[in-house]
């Protein structure tokens, strides 16, 4: 099985998502684990779902 691109790694106060290829975190800081997040970009990479998920997250933060 090779390594996921994409996880989540918990920091203060919530989680980020970690880009284990650049090294670098990726995106926004979450309250909850976006794992609905982290499955589409592990996988299909589909661009409209990504955003309707960053989005869905985004909200929740408010």
């Amino acid at each position: 099985m090779s390594r996921r691109r994409f996880v989540a790694r918990g920091v203060p106060g919530g989680y980020r998502v970690w880009d284990n290829h650049g090294r670098r975190f990726w995106g926004d800081h979450y309250e909850l684990c976006p794992d609905d997040l982290l499955t589409e970009l592990n996988g299909r990479k589909d661009p409209a779902r990504i955003s309707e998920l960053l989005r869905r997250y985004r909200a929740l933060k408010r």
